[in-house]
This record gives structure tokens, C-alpha cells and sequence, in this order.
């Protein structure tokens, strides 16, 4: 019997490219009090064309100034530790409010802590999750697929892993270990999702997929008739 749901944050309950805006603005409002000016423009089109994990470096060179790793540090410091605007998918608006009247709720989510601590405050959720793991407490080195994250869920809910779903994004790293487990896996595959593309083997991948998270609901119904039917069936055998 499912007791509770644990949810990813970056990219299933709220869109992450939200946060990433939010961090470019919180970079473009810090060099200009330097005198530069225009960040946020060459940040944002770097973004959308694809570019990851050098788009500070490339936005500088784009407006002619020069800079050092101290430099970009900086600015990494500024985006990682600013304090973000960024709101719920409706879909996990609802998902929330529907699934806390009959289950346990919780989040594994990785990332640098206090960025990943500022993103639920800014989200206003805290209360509505009986348990939020930051698996950066542990190390980078206990990041999902780290079964770290997830034994902590398990020990702040008293629960076994077959009473337990994990709902993320990211088949590299969201489902293996629970499924290792013995938790269920739900993949949410939004259409412009940042991990939509990813082909990954059969261990990695989710026990089911869905587009939305409003689909939980028929889901959820479908796994408990499946649950009674085997108990029904079970204890009959019993009876036999």
C-alpha cells in the first residue's frame, strides 16, 4: 500500500528555466553597479539556444569585458545564493493540495544547499511536505543516484520502500536507486522539459511516465484497485 509521495523540485513542481531568468537578472543587476551593462540580454539568448555550464564567460566575451575566475566566481555566487522568483506549475499547485489529504508528502532535490533552500522558501511550500531532503547536507558526493537521499526519506517517515513513489524529471539519476529500493518511479515528461531527449537503459528508467501531473490522480486509483485485487485474492487463497 502507497504511503507516500516524493517529489524532485527542479523541473517537476516548478520550471527551472524560471530560476535560471531569475538568476541572470540577480547577475545583470550586480555588473550593473559595476558600469557593465547588457548581461542579461546575451545570458538569456545563450540559454535559449542550449548553452550550459560556461554561459557567464560567453555573455562577457559578447560584451567585450574582461574578467578573471575570481570574476566568474563572483557571479556564480551571486546566481547560486540570490533569493529567486519563481512559482509552482499549476499542475504541482494542484498535485499538492489533492495528494496531502491522503498521503505523506516529501522532496529529494540536489544542488548546492542554500540555492536549493532559497528555492523552497521562494515557492512557500515548506509546510506542505512532511519531509524535504536536501541531499547536499550529505556531499556532493550523496547527490542522486546516492541511495543517501532517499534512505533519509525513509527514515523520517517510518516507511518501507514498497509503500513509497518517487516522482522526478531526470532518468539519469532520479529512479535507479529507488527503484533498487523498492520504490516506485514516476517520470513527469513535460514537453519542454530539460531532460525530454535523454535515452537512458531499462535500470534507469521510470516504472511510468506521465505528461502531467494531474495524471497522478487516475494513476494513484489505478495502483490501489491493483493493491485490493491482489489482498482480495490473497487472503481467499488464505481461505481456501
Amino acid at each position: 500500500m502507497i504511503k507516500a509521495i516524493i517529489f524532485d523540485l527542479d523541473d517537476t513542481l516548478f520550471p527551472e528555466s524560471e530560476f535560471v531568468k531569475s538568476g541572470f537578472m540577480a547577475v545583470d543587476n550586480y555588473l550593473k553597479q559595476q558600469g557593465i551593462v547588457g548581461f542579461y540580454r546575451e545570458a538569456l539568448y545563450l540559454f535559449n539556444q542550449g548553452t550550459r555550464g560556461n554561459i557567464f564567460n560567453l555573455a562577457l566575451d559578447q560584451l567585450k569585458v574582461d574578467y578573471d575566475l575570481d570574476f566568474i566566481s563572483k557571479l556564480v555566487a551571486v546566481y547560486r545564493e540570490h533569493f529567486p522568483t519563481i512559482k509552482l506549475h499549476e499542475d504541482a499547485k494542484w498535485a499538492i493540495q489533492y495528494l496531502k489529504e491522503k498521503y505523506k508528502l516529501g522532496i529529494i532535490t540536489d544542488g548546492f544547499l542554500v540555492t536549493q533552500k532559497n528555492k523552497v522558501k521562494a515557492l512557500g511550500i515548506a509546510a506542505d511536505f512532511d519531509v524535504v531532503v536536501f541531499s547536499d547536507t550529505y556531499g556532493r558526493e550523496n547527490w542522486k543516484p546516492s541511495s543517501v537521499p532517499y534512505s533519509k526519506v525513509m527514515e523520517a517517515l517510518q516507511l518501507k520502500g514498497e509503500q513509497l513513489i518517487y516522482v522526478g524529471d531526470n532518468p539519469a539519476k532520479d529512479f535507479v536507486t529507488a527503484k533498487k529500493m523498492g520504490w516506485l518511479t514516476i517520470q513527469i515528461k513535460r514537453k519542454q522539459g530539460e531532460y525530454l531527449n535523454i535515452e537512458v537503459s531499462e535500470e534507469y528508467q521510470a516504472h511510468f511516465v506521465i505528461e502531467s501531473l494531474f495524471e497522478l490522480k487516475d494513476l494513484l486509483l489505478g495502483l490501489e484497485k491493483e493493491n485490493k485485487s491482489k489482498f482480495e485474492g490473497a487472503e481467499n487463497a488464505e481461505n481456501v
